[in-house]
């Protein structure tokens, strides 16, 4: 009798794609560090949400539109989770002085205070991270992932074409 072997679970990856796991385990588990806020500190966010507030701490008086254009994000998905950052306080909302169809959109003292203790867990988780890596080194693991981002952004670009 022949034996059969189970090839479900003999997935072997290429070295690329062990790359692109490494890269998906540190993500997570930054996302996950800056996602622990000391209870009763702030609303509980998700990730997008957090994404999303840190577009406007970087561009406040933007709109949806611009978040829309700088994410690729769905404008719905994007309309729902600013309406729910609105509701907990955290972005508020003024009509575009030029274009009264506009609504610019800009962190509130909460949001403020909450995007500024993410950036602090975010530098620090940082800095923990990348602890006894030299700076040379992560001088180089940055150009490296640079090009590996300008990789996938021309690819992307000619896809598109």
């Amino acid at each position: 009798m022949k034996k059969t072997v189970d090839k479900v679970n003999q997935n072997h990856t290429s070295a690329a794609q062990d790359v692109f796991e490494s890269i998906h385990a540190i993500m997570h588990l930054y996302r996950a560090r800056q996602m622990r806020t000391p209870a009763g500190a702030a609303p509980e966010l998700t990730h997008m949400e957090g994404k999303v507030l840190g577009f406007f701490a970087r561009h406040p008086g933007a709109t949806l539109s611009d978040l829309v254009a700088y994410s690729g994000r769905d404008k719905a998905q994007l309309t729902r989770l600013i309406r729910g950052l609105r509701e907990k306080e955290l972005l508020v909302a003024q009509a575009d002085e030029a274009d009264r169809r506009s609504t610019r959109l800009r962190l509130s003292a909460g949001g403020e205070a909450l995007h500024a203790q993410w950036h602090r867990v975010g530098a620090e988780t940082a800095a923990q991270a990348l602890e006894g890596v030299p700076e040379d080194e992560r001088a180089r693991l940055l150009a490296l992932l640079e090009r590996v981002r300008a990789n996938l952004s021309a690819n992307l670009s000619a896809d598109e074409a």
